[in-house]
């Protein structure tokens, strides 16, 4: 039986994380940036400890008024300021429950621009110096973030997206286009199999490319991602694929 891991991002104001937690492996909780609070933090953070599912923080471009899936003008200067910011909120809630960060995956457009941005990937890198003994960093195969980040002496842990489609490049096909989210749980479950098992995925354009992840991202906000990681969890194992806890 492979083992694997599979993630959802949480806290973002849908409320379904008492469904989603016990089918899944490990969380990313949004941090005030693109959405979430103390409250919010608090709330997932506890029935995360509850599920026994490992805990990462998920900061973003401070924008809650776009989700967070906009790239925004901002100075280096203010994004590591907020990065941190939202980071201390987080490890603040982590001190009261007790609970013990695992890893941390940055949001949306922050998490794409870093992927291919070396300047903004440093400024990242360096606005979470302070966890690198703790955590790992959820970050895309071969992407820029990954490189730099290994330069650097961070543990990193590959992620692929069971949910979205996409280019032959490895780049997520844009929300803003067709077919960019995957909502069919057979083709989700596909998807992952053809990653898991061959190591490679099928793009948009119906290429196959290489591809390494530990890790395998389904959105919290998709209107039925409880349905989608519920087929999962009854169709992995006929795969000889099950959900390493």
């Amino acid at each position: 039986m492979i083992e694997i891991d599979i993630n959802c991002d949480v806290g973002e104001g849908i409320g379904n994380e008492s469904v989603l937690l016990p089918l899944i492996s490990s969380c990313n909780i949004a941090c005030g940036g693109h959405a979430g609070d103390e409250k919010t933090i608090k709330n997932v953070v506890d029935l995360a400890l509850k599920n026994k599912i490992k805990i990462g923080a998920h900061p973003s471009y401070p924008d809650k008024e776009n989700f967070g899936r906009e790239s925004i003008q901002i100075s280096y200067k203010n994004l590591k300021e907020s990065i941190q910011n939202q980071l201390a909120l987080f490890m603040k809630v982590l001190k009261v429950t007790k609970g013990k960060i695992h890893h941390i995956k940055a949001h949306g457009a922050l998490y794409n621009d870093i992927a291919k941005d070396k300047n903004l990937a440093n400024v990242f890198l360096n606005s979470i110096e302070a966890y690198k003994q703790e955590v790992k960093l959820y970050v895309p195969y071969k992407s820029v973030i990954a490189i730099e980040a290994i330069n650097q002496g961070f543990k990193v842990v590959y992620e692929a997206f069971a949910d979205r489609n996409y280019n032959d490049n490895l780049s997520l096909v844009s929300r803003k286009l067709p077919k960019s989210l995957i909502t069919d749980g057979a083709e989700i479950l596909a998807h992952i199999k053809e990653m898991v098992i061959n190591k490679q995925v099928k793009t948009i354009n119906n290429n196959f490319k290489p591809i390494i992840s530990q890790t395998y991202c389904i959105h919290g906000d998709t209107d039925n991602v409880s349905e989608i990681l519920m087929y999962l969890h009854h169709k992995l194992p006929n795969h000889n694929i099950t959900l390493k806890k």
